[in-house]
């Protein structure tokens, strides 16, 4: 056999990936796990789109060739894109988990590749007519890049303080005439359709932003110019230049909504960009886990480990508990906007602002574990210091966090008079893994939701544990524990409800205090308990044998006792059997090469 063929047959090569990539017209599980695949082992220093060329990619601050011929071959942009317009976009959710092959890879390639093209269609899927629907969706299906320039809000993810403006045009033909410039938009040169929050000249208040829907190639070249690329700390393969515009004339058809929209559309696309910000980070920070649990695992010349220290230990199984209350908000925040589109506005932004929060905790104690390996920029535990650069930028966002828990404070008093220990508690399919939803409509959502179902869900589950008769399967004993941590955190919930009952209705300056920032923080860690145990119930109630690990009593367990300690709520004896049980699947799935989350994939 001559050598062409041989290497033609070797299933490793990036074409062959490539090939394995194509999606068709497959089922999710089986599109995740194909596009897992395609990119092969990440620990394989042979793989041409393994960790080593990763990372030399990003010691070179470019996005590896091989990697967007990967998702190239895939139609990743396919995914960002509504059904009814070709794409392949129906489930939230679903989406969500699609990300995650790529994060766990390299958040530049994630973000700069595709996620942030869906950040930029989302205001047109959320409120452009017809025509703009077609020409997004025409522009993501052609493989084409999309790329957004958002409004300032206080400068917070900006270099510098720059903007659009937008004014009648003085031919008055009805068309516009758009100006100005900004120094931080990712993908700034690689894009054809443009998203713009524009500044409307001569106009005031909540309705000064107008959006346009742009397409680059039917703009006048001599009004559009690249400005140069911006130098990052984390996520250095990403492109975030800038763009001046000047004097350019666009259609009054490009307006998506009504002129002075912005605000509100801004609003309204973080609503459904917030659920998969849990994703993204989850899928970094399994990688950080993955490294950090090899590192710890690995045989010392005198036949001990790591594992011999049960700090390490304890650090372990704590990154992974943490990863999954993640994902149960995540599950939570994206199923919501079929099933709850009325309420999930607070758990979007509970899921945003925590997930964030618990991975960078998590991050600087595996740092300890590491010690110097920490600093490691390329070999085995080079990830782990990519990781460590790039998470910080991809959970950014518009507002960051500080805008994510000023979004949850003006629902907080009316959950507390009208909603808490009132509501019935969420459906069942809010919790499942699999199950389908209803079609996707991203003009349902509001922005202020009408009640708390989620928060409904921790009072049913600990009246559920207080009943006469334990679920199947859990001891007494296990049983006494899981109830305690269970009514300790629904207390916690009745002490929320005292205090914003007592802030006055639509006192914004009492409402903005540290002390109800403080306790919007603690609501989303009690958010995070109702959301494990929703979906522990659901895969009890689905049939998941005990010994099954998301049916087992022991992650829940674990995983509320982390969070009472965090709140510094009572603590009933250290559920060492528990955690001991969870450690065991963090080796578990070390070796068995599957993924860090309530999904347990199989990873190339």
């Amino acid at each position: 056999m001559s050598t062409d063929r041989t290497r033609a047959a070797e299933p490793g090569r990036a074409e062959d990936r490539t090939r394995a990539a194509e999606p068709g017209r497959s089922g999710a599980r089986e599109r995740i796990d194909a596009l897992e695949r395609a990119f092969g082992p990440l620990d394989d220093p042979a793989n041409p789109l393994g960790g080593a060329a990763l990372l030399a990619a990003d010691a070179a601050g470019e996005v590896l060739p091989e990697a967007e011929r990967v998702l190239d071959a895939y139609g990743l942009n396919a995914e960002f894109v509504p059904a009814p317009l070709g794409g392949r976009l129906e489930r939230m959710d679903v989406l969500g988990r699609l990300l995650r092959p790529v994060f766990r890879r390299d958040a530049s390639l994630g973000f700069g590749y595709g996620l942030n093209c869906f950040f930029a269609a989302t205001p047109v899927w959320t409120a452009g007519d017809d025509a703009q629907r077609r020409l997004a969706a025409r522009i993501l299906l052609d493989g084409r890049r999309m790329a957004v320039a958002r409004h300032e809000v206080a400068h917070g993810n900006d270099f510098v303080s720059d903007e659009f403006t937008v004014r009648p045009d003085d031919g008055g033909d009805g068309g516009l005439v758009l100006d100005g410039s900004k120094s931080a938009i990712a993908n700034a040169s690689r894009a054809d359709g443009l998203v713009i929050f524009a500044r409307a000249v001569g106009v005031t208040g909540s309705r000064s932003r107008t959006v346009l829907l742009l397409d680059r190639r039917e703009l006048p070249p001599d009004r559009v110019e690249n400005l140069a690329r911006r130098t990052t700390t984390g996520m250095r393969s990403a492109e975030f230049g800038g763009l001046r515009i000047t004097r350019c004339p666009v259609p009054a058809a490009a307006v998506l909504g009504e002129p002075g929209d912005g605000y509100e559309l801004s609003l309204r696309s973080s609503l459904v960009i917030r659920g998969l910000i849990p994703s993204i980070v989850l899928a970094g920070a399994d990688t950080a886990l993955r490294t950090t649990a090899r590192f710890a695992a690995r045989p010392r010349d005198d036949g001990r480990s790591s594992l011999d220290v049960q700090h390490v230990r304890d650090v372990l199984t704590g990154a992974f508990l943490d990863l999954l209350l993640i994902d149960c908000l995540a599950l939570v925040s994206t199923r919501g906007l079929h099933l709850l589109p009325k309420q999930m506005s607070a758990y979007a932004a509970a899921a945003a602002y925590l997930a964030p929060k618990l991975i960078a905790e998590s991050m600087d104690e595996m740092s300890a574990v590491l010690g110097e390996a920490t600093f490691a920029g390329d070999g085995m535990y080079g990830m782990f210091q990519k990781q460590l650069r790039d998470l910080p930028v991809t959970s950014l966002g518009h507002a960051g966090s500080a805008g994510r828990q000023v979004s949850l404070l003006p629902q907080l008093p009316y959950f507390a008079r009208h909603a808490w220990f009132a509501d019935p508690e969420a459906p069942a399919g809010l919790f499942a893994l699999d199950e389908d939803l209803p079609p996707l409509d991203l003009t349902q959502p509001a922005l202020l939701g009408d009640g708390d179902p989620l928060a409904a869900t921790l009072v049913a589950s600990t009246d559920l544990l207080e009943g006469t008769e334990p679920p199947d399967g859990l001891d007494e004993e296990g049983r006494a524990v899981l109830r305690f941590l269970a009514r300790s955190l629904t207390t916690e919930l009745g002490d929320l409800r005292k205090a914003f009952a007592q802030v006055p209705q639509g006192d914004r300056t009492a409402l903005a205090s540290p002390h109800n920032f403080g306790l919007a923080d603690r609501y989303t860690l009690v958010l995070a308990a109702a959301a494990c145990l929703g979906v522990w119930r659901g895969r009890r109630a689905a049939g998941g044998a005990p010994g099954t690990f998301l049916a087992d009593a022991a992650w829940p367990t674990a995983a509320l006792y982390r969070l009472c300690r965090r709140l510094g709520l009572p603590l009933p004896d250290r559920p060492g059997a528990c955690e001991r049980r969870v450690l065991t699947e963090v080796l578990a799935r070390l070796h068995g090469r599957r993924s860090y989350d309530l999904y347990d994939s199989p990873l190339a």
